[in-house]
């Protein structure tokens, strides 16, 4: 018995010790971290952990459902794409033809309302609002500099750096896109509660505006540019520029570093369903005309879906690009294979959400799923 208490007496004290060493070096991030993913069983984020998570909620106004095709549910999946569902855990697979949902089935206990993390696709959400902030009169052009509403960065490479730096992923900045890395910058700022400070910690140390690298911490920058350059909170303003003039049928939320200080998880984490996902992929099908008012520039969308750089065709302005069998798809995309798939020529629209994107951890190109999902939509859509 005295060798337990004595056991459990050092045990108390070790943990006291490791806690304030979390303190002392500014790790205690990883308190929260092991709190919200690691004691619930999971080694990465998960589709449901916005629960564990400050939010802004996003609400929706006259919601506008979409239309069932007159082939509604028609089809069955194909044996393939039903092997690769069940395979990667997919939870929701929607193809919306001619603006019509053609196709929807959903799994694991979830339905069409179900809200579940959209991780990188919030991205594009972002790369639209900067659309909207320009199209306002709030940001001059993509080739604002964004020292202009961040001084920190105002000198040497930094000061070259631009919004549309941001959005096409090309700051030159030293951010590590590592998600399974306890102690890197990605981590860290997923789960600590002053992501303004995490971001004004980086450094530029290539030129910006040369090259691809795909880097979360852009998106983040580009928020705060954002908020700056309109004087509103980013939840707000995708409230009042997208969410409810796209007619969403549910609110959302965005999940926030914290209370006191408020900022959103730009780069990812805005909690919703397959159906309102989808709806931001049609605005840009469509150009930024919705219900025929024009609430993104034409010419913006288009240079979005188009690469910036042409040893990287496979991004442009917050959007991913990939040429298929012939066919032009530009795609948001999610950490856990989160996607919104547009064929605009065909006008095809599909929507794949779930626990996982199975085997490889592509970043910066394309994991073999995505080509499953697009393939045998169309077989379904053939037959």
């Amino acid at each position: 018995m005295k060798f337990l208490k004595k056991l459990l007496k050092w045990i108390i004290i070790l943990f006291g010790i490791l806690i304030a060493v979390l303190y002392i070096t500014d790790t205690d991030y990883l308190i929260k971290a092991v709190r919200t993913i690691y004691l619930q069983g999971y080694t990465t984020a998960y589709l449901e952990d916005y629960k564990k998570f400050d939010n802004q909620i996003i609400k929706n106004s006259t919601p506008q459902p979409w239309p069932n095709h007159k082939n509604y549910n028609s089809a069955k999946e194909t044996k393939a794409l039903d092997s690769i569902n069940k395979v990667n855990g997919t939870i929701a697979y929607l193809i919306i033809k001619n603006d019509s949902i053609w196709f929807e089935n959903y799994s694991d206990g979830f339905n069409e309302n179900s809200q579940t993390n959209s991780f990188s696709m919030a991205k594009s959400y972002v790369s639209g609002l900067l659309g909207k902030a320009i199209k306002d009169g709030y940001i001059k052009s993509l080739n604002q500099p964004v020292s202009d509403f961040l001084p920190t960065f105002s000198e040497g490479l930094a000061s070259k750096m631009t919004v549309g730096d941001l959005s096409s992923m090309a700051s030159g900045t030293n951010w590590d896109e590592a998600y399974y890395s306890p102690l890197s910058i990605t981590t860290r700022a997923y789960f600590d509660d002053d992501l303004e400070k995490v971001m004004l910690g980086l450094k530029v140390i290539e030129e910006p505006g040369q090259k691809f690298k795909y880097a979360s911490g852009d998106t983040q920058m580009l928020a705060m540019v954002i908020e700056k350059a309109t004087g509103k909170k980013l939840y707000n303003y995708l409230t009042e520029s997208f969410w409810k003039p796209l007619e969403s049928e549910n609110p959302t939320l965005w999940q926030v570093d914290s209370e006191g200080h408020d900022l959103v998880k730009a780069y990812c984490c805005i909690a919703s369903n397959a159906k309102d996902f989808a709806r931001f992929g049609k605005l840009y099908k469509d150009y930024g005309k919705w219900n025929g008012k024009q609430l993104l520039d034409s010419a913006f969308v288009a240079k979005s879906i188009t690469p910036r750089f042409s040893e990287s065709p496979q991004y442009g302005y917050g959007w991913w690009l990939k040429k298929h069998k012939g066919k032009n798809f530009f795609m948001m995309r999610g950490h856990l294979g989160q996607y919104v798939i547009v064929e605009p020529d065909d006008n095809v629209i599909i929507v794949r959400l779930g626990h996982s994107k199975g085997s490889g951890d592509a970043i910066a190109t394309f994991t073999d799923d995505i080509s499953v999902y697009i393939d045998e939509a169309y077989n379904m859509l053939e037959k």
